[in-house]
Order: C-alpha cells, then structure tokens, then sequence
C-alpha cells in the first residue's frame, strides 16, 4: 500500500500528520506530503484513518 496527498485538494490543516507522523508530513507550502514507499504493515491502519479524517478528502491510501 502508498499513500498519496493531492496537493490541490490540501489545506494543510496538519489532521494527517497528528494522526500519522510516520507517512504524513508538511512540507515548505505548509501542505501535507507523503512518504514515497511502500507503506509498512505497522502503519497501515493510522494511514487509513488519516484518510478518513481528512477533512477535503485530500488523502488516498491504496
């Protein structure tokens, strides 16, 4: 699985980087970013949420 942040769909309002500092971070824009790898089994559930949390819906893990 790899997450994926639409960078035009983001506010970063910084909800995915609370619930999962692992894959999300904000970038000089002050937008949310993800990591670029596959994500790990461990992380997999939080990335989940923070795609379901996220207000614009900015956030496809997949």
């Amino acid at each position: 699985m790899k997450a994926v942040v639409d960078k035009d769909a983001c506010i970063g309002c910084g909800l995915c980087t609370s619930i999962c500092p692992e894959v999300f971070s904000m970038d000089d824009d002050g937008l949310a970013v993800a990591i670029d790898e596959k994500l790990d089994d461990s992380v997999i559930d939080s990335a989940k949420e923070a795609e379901d949390s996220c207000p614009t819906d900015a956030i496809t893990v997949e």
